[in-house]
């Protein structure tokens, strides 16, 4: 295997299009301390990589530990497949997760170090959450709190961790702020499992679209959308965010057309497009919702 082939590999490890439930709430806790004039280019620059390394950690234990339980073959629509069609050893993803979340420990040190060491506590906490999502005799993953473990830590307490070591304080802003990224976040968790219902009940597992019954999960996942963008007016009508950030209703659109494949599909193969439509979707709310935060300083 050439060096280029082994770095796609890697890429198709970290599972690309899921970062995004990484880079957006780091962006955001740190503009929302930009707008109030607190800014560390070091911690954010730390923050970025740290969160990183540990959605690529979470999604490398995943892969391993759905190997393991013989969840993942070559006909499974969604995994990254650096097992079951790249032939990379199981043991090579375990040691590479252990790598990335070892690193982002010794990041943490740095950002604590600057900060406080419960920001250090926190964020072992939040490795934690990403191990035993997919690890232990009972993992998060095989019952109907993966969407929120996912959505609350990746949301609320990533954001307001990243608000923290820029602003030096916490912020009932930055906590409403958060609660749409959440929703976001929990909705790619809801949509994937959505998407993998049978072959999860199969494998034994309990998620809440198992639970719910596919309609009814459906109508959570669009709930889920919808509450996004009616908190996101809420807020700027109380003052929380600034008349600019209406432009996150340019989204919409795209929000409509990923939950409308959930109603009209059953098929993984035609509802994957729908999951990552879901993180793309995240992508840009995110990144509209902070050029319009970076504007209302401007403006």
């Amino acid at each position: 295997m050439t060096a280029k082939e082994r770095f796609l590999v890697l890429w198709r490890m970290l599972r690309p299009f899921s970062l995004t439930a990484s880079l957006i709430p780091v962006l955001t806790g740190a503009i929302l301390a930009l707008t109030e004039g607190r800014f560390h280019g070091g911690r954010f620059a730390a923050f970025m990589v740290a969160a990183i390394l540990i959605q690529g950690a979470t999604n490398m234990f995943n892969e391993y530990f759905d190997y393991k339980r013989g969840l993942d073959t070559h006909e499974h629509v969604g995994i990254a497949g650096t097992i079951v069609r790249d032939g990379v050893r199981p043991q090579t993803v375990l040691t590479i997760a252990w790598l990335f979340a070892g690193t982002a420990v010794a990041i943490g040190l740095y950002i604590s170090g600057t900060t406080s060491w419960w920001v250090f506590a926190t964020g072992l906490v939040c490795i934690g959450v990403a191990y035993i999502y997919s690890a232990g005799p009972m993992p998060l993953a095989y019952t109907p709190f993966g969407e929120l473990a996912a959505g609350f830590t990746m949301g609320p307490v990533i954001i307001l961790l990243v608000y923290y070591t820029q602003a030096g304080a916490l912020s009932l802003s930055a906590l409403l702020v958060a609660q749409p990224i959440g929703l976001l976040i929990a909705a790619i968790l809801m949509g994937n499992n959505i998407r993998d219902m049978e072959a999860d009940r199969l494998g034994g597992r309990r998620t809440l679209a198992i639970l719910l019954g596919r309609r009814s999960a459906s109508i959570l996942f669009a709930t889920f959308f919808a509450l996004t963008y009616l908190i996101s007016i809420g807020l700027i009508l109380a003052g929380v965010l600034s008349p600019w950030s209406l432009l996150v209703l340019v989204t919409a659109p795209s929000a409509y057309q990923v939950a409308r494949l959930f109603f009209l599909h059953t098929d993984p193969p035609k509802l994957h497009p729908a999951v990552k439509g879901t993180a793309q979707l995240l992508a840009r709310f995110g990144a509209v919702l902070v050029a319009s935060m970076l504007v209302s300083v401007w403006w």
